[in-house]
């Protein structure tokens, strides 16, 4: 490995002072510090921020930040962590307020390291993240709840010198029960914001449809604060959610079946599902409505919405985690996610290799020589251990950790000495050495 001696003791030293700690570790809310936050600063403690690869693993959290990749939910993705390389990946991803997100990551068996996780909030305007949550462990799951529509934004960072496989999903589910018995949101009927009363107001709830009677139940845990009789809502409910700090509105009942001040839990009964009030021309259904402290009315869709199903099994083929592709076509496009209508980071041209460091449907999450990370359509690449030729050496040529200036050595190649040449990129070769080493050189070979 291209690093000295002594950064390896002291590495090797910081590493066994963080094993003595190392145990599962979940934060809700981000407090003083978090594991990543506590790993980084023993690193800089330990000096290691002055080696390539400390910089290099602080710099990569940071990188991360800016140019994360855009995914969709639900989320699934196999990924890979090289020891000799110091990077993070950075998913963003839409949600919606009221949805809990659960996001678990499982190393695959023999892995044995540590691996940061941190969700972030993005501002509206994307220059700034607010912390959400954390854990480190090396398989886990946890959840949060979304408080706003925002993009959210999941950074996956390994420990340094460390090798393994991972599989990655993000998920959402409701943050509610739903809030009549034996339905779900296919019985949803009338959506937030459709115009009421020729568009002098918006409908603030969701209307879901049931035969007259059916329960309408609790869809938290909390205290009925009223029980009246409105022109509008007919006979209410109002539920006030302990867990949560909001509100939720039951109108249209055909009988209410509790009082204020009584204490209910998820799935208790506050009424029968009727048309009360100005539903008296429409079918049986109710309407649910929530409530946040400060905010009003918001849509309780997302609060009760099913939780989303399993993604797509993969079909690329993930034994290609860890190894080089080569463009096949003449130009493809280096996609920010793993659809085509994505934006593109880079168009990357026919023989550019390409380390792949994701795979999930027909998509690779991989690595482009100069650093940035993207997606391509797994059609557009093929392995590249099959070489594009063989080639000698015209001179001693010096085999290069990256194909730019200043990279660190891994060998010198004598001349005359054949090499197999597995992609090109800015005037360097990605080659195989005749004792079978990959590296960079820079020399042209005849």
């Amino acid at each position: 490995m291209p690093y000295s001696l002594r950064f390896a003791f002291y590495l090797s030293f910081f590493l066994l002072l963080a094993a003595c700690g190392k145990q599962q570790t979940l934060q809700g809310i981000f407090q003083k510090s978090t594991p990543h936050e506590a790993y980084a600063r023993k690193l800089r403690q330990a000096g290691l921020d002055q080696t390539a690869l400390g910089r290099d693993w602080l710099a990569a959290a940071d990188r991360a930040l800016r140019d994360s990749l855009v995914v969709t939910l639900p989320f699934e993705e196999t990924g890979y962590f090289a020891a000799e390389r110091a990077t993070a990946a950075a998913f963003r991803y839409q949600v919606r307020a009221g949805e809990t997100v659960r996001i678990s990551l499982t190393l695959d068996k023999g892995a044995d390291a540590r691996v940061f996780l941190d969700a972030f909030e993005l501002d509206p305007e994307r220059r700034a993240t607010r912390p959400l949550a954390s854990a480190d462990t090396t398989a886990l799951a946890f959840s949060y709840l979304a408080e706003d529509d925002r993009q959210h934004l999941l950074r996956v960072q390994p420990e340094l010198l460390r090798t393994g496989r991972f599989t990655l999903r993000i998920q959402r589910a409701p943050s509610l029960s739903f809030p009549v018995r034996g339905q779900n949101d296919v019985a949803v009927g009338s959506f937030w914001g459709v115009d009421r009363d020729g568009g002098a107001r918006r409908h603030e709830g969701i209307d879901i449809f049931a035969k007259r009677g059916t329960p309408a139940v609790a869809s938290a845990n909390g205290y009925i604060t009223r029980v009246n009789e409105t022109p509008l809502g007919g006979r209410v409910v109002w539920l006030m959610d302990t867990e949560h700090g909001q509100h939720l509105y039951y109108a249209h009942l055909d009988k209410q079946l509790v009082q204020p001040g009584q204490q209910v839990r998820i799935g208790d009964t506050l009424g029968l599902v009727g048309n009360t009030g100005n539903a008296r021309t429409t079918p049986p259904h109710l309407h649910f409505g929530v409530y946040r402290s400060g905010r009003g009315a918001v849509d309780p869709f997302p609060f009760v919405r099913r939780p989303d199903t399993a993604p797509a099994t993969p079909r690329t083929a993930p034994e290609r985690l860890g190894q080089w592709v080569r463009v096949q076509d003449k130009r493809t496009d280096l996609r920010r996610g793993p659809v085509a209508k994505e934006a593109t980071v880079a168009s990357v041209v026919r023989n550019t290799p390409l380390l792949v460091v994701g795979s999930q449907t027909n998509w690779y999450r991989v690595q482009h020589p100069d650093g940035r990370f993207g997606y391509v359509p797994a059609k557009a690449v093929v392995p590249a251990s099959t070489p594009l030729r063989q080639a000698a050496l015209t001179d001693v040529a010096i085999l290069y950790t990256l194909p730019q200036s200043g990279s660190a050595s891994l060998d010198s190649l004598p001349a005359r000495s054949s090499v197999a040449v597995l992609g090109e990129f800015g005037g360097y070769r990605l080659v195989r050495s005749a004792t079978g080493r990959l590296g960079w050189i820079v020399l042209a070979a005849s």
